[in-house]
């Protein structure tokens, strides 16, 4: 995304443009890796050294109650935000603590048509997102992805 399509998304939400909330959502989108609170931060005090610690927790989840971001929740209890809204799903590995984006549109045709069969009573379903848990077989590969801090 470039910095316009972050301005007309929080407005077309109804919010106002603020510096934090442009910063907190560029700082999102420009990670990819599901970062958390923390990562943001960090990310977001390179340029800006003086956004307050409470600053980015709240504008987080504004933009999660506003459906800007997604909380995505983890084994390890962190939690983690993702910027991307084309359908998807996620990979988990429990070894190195790292999630990554799953697209399978085949997979989430199956599960909206299994649902729309076995409906769940006096329950709407609006979202359905798979968290696919695992380890990666390869030691190098998870190794790797463990150092990164992902």
């Amino acid at each position: 995304m470039n910095p316009e399509d972050y301005r007309t998304k929080l407005r077309a939400s109804g919010l106002r443009v603020t510096p934090q909330r442009l910063a907190v959502f560029e700082a999102v989108d420009l990670l990819k890796d599901h970062p958390t609170a923390e990562e943001v931060i960090r990310f977001i005090r390179q340029k800006h050294p003086e956004i307050a610690t409470g600053t980015v927790y709240k504008t987080l989840e504004t933009l999660v109650d506003r459906a800007i971001l997604k909380r995505v929740k983890t084994d390890s209890g962190l939690l983690r935000y993702d910027a991307e809204k084309d359908d998807h799903h996620h990979i988990y590995c429990a070894y190195c603590d790292s999630i990554e984006d799953y697209y399978d549109s085949e997979l989430t045709g199956m599960i909206y048509e299994y649902f729309e069969k076995n409906r769940i009573p006096d329950f709407k379903i609006e979202d359905i997102k798979l968290q696919i848990v695992g380890r990666y077989t390869t030691r190098k590969v998870a190794q790797d992805r463990k150092g990164k801090g992902n």
